[in-house]
């Protein structure tokens, strides 16, 4: 059973979130919060496996709340659940550790495929935020990129198809390898290029003049 808590400062937003995890039978729900300080607390009493996080909320914003929980429970997985207008805070929240971002606007199924990839290691975003996230990383240059030395040829190819928002199981499928291997090779790639998570990854990937 998967253990989520949802933090978002909307009533609607959270119950309608909270609907959508009680008609999975592997999800449960151990909280709620409307702000980052409650968010920080419950992180810390509930142990939730994921946590959705909103990331504009009076008081303790998402960023935050999400670099303080992580700082006292690493193994917790923090999904953003944001919206078109909240790029500006997507690059602070990479840095605190999220390991994936959802548009509000996601189907339900997609949501539930989110939270289920992310307490499985994964880190899923919609390929429009990483679109978005891409063309101000270009246009900026607001992200320092790691050079690319030592990568095998097998690590190249998964890092394209990362690149071009493959989940694990796809970049599995089209290289004919399991997806552990796919996760191994991650994992390298993460360490060979100092990227804390699998967007700064993508980002790297589709960089200029590569």
């Amino acid at each position: 059973m998967i253990r989520v808590l949802l933090v978002d400062d909307q009533h609607l937003v959270r119950a309608g979130l909270r609907m959508l995890c009680d008609s999975a039978a592997d999800l449960t729900v151990v909280g709620e919060a409307d702000n980052g300080r409650d968010a920080i607390r419950l992180a810390e009493q509930q142990r939730p496996d994921v946590v959705v996080m909103d990331l504009r909320m009076p008081g303790v914003d998402g960023i935050t709340a999400t670099s303080r929980i992580l700082a006292h429970r690493p193994a917790t997985r923090v999904l953003v659940l944001t919206t078109f207008g909240d790029d500006d805070h997507l690059y602070p929240a990479l840095n605190a550790g999220a390991c994936g971002f959802l548009l509000k606007d996601a189907a339900p199924p997609e949501l539930l495929d989110g939270i289920r990839r992310a307490a499985a290691g994964d880190s899923p975003f919609s390929q429009e935020v990483l679109q978005r996230l891409v063309k101000r990383a270009v246009e900026a240059r607001e992200v320092a990129v790691p050079q690319l030395e030592g990568l095998t040829s097998r690590e190249q190819e998964v890092l394209e198809l990362v690149g071009a928002g493959l989940t694990n199981a796809d970049i599995a499928e089209q290289l004919h390898i399991g997806v552990t291997t796919v996760k191994t090779h991650i994992t390298s790639l993460m360490a060979k290029t100092g990227s804390p998570n699998r967007v700064r990854l993508a980002l790297l990937a589709c960089r200029p003049g590569r």
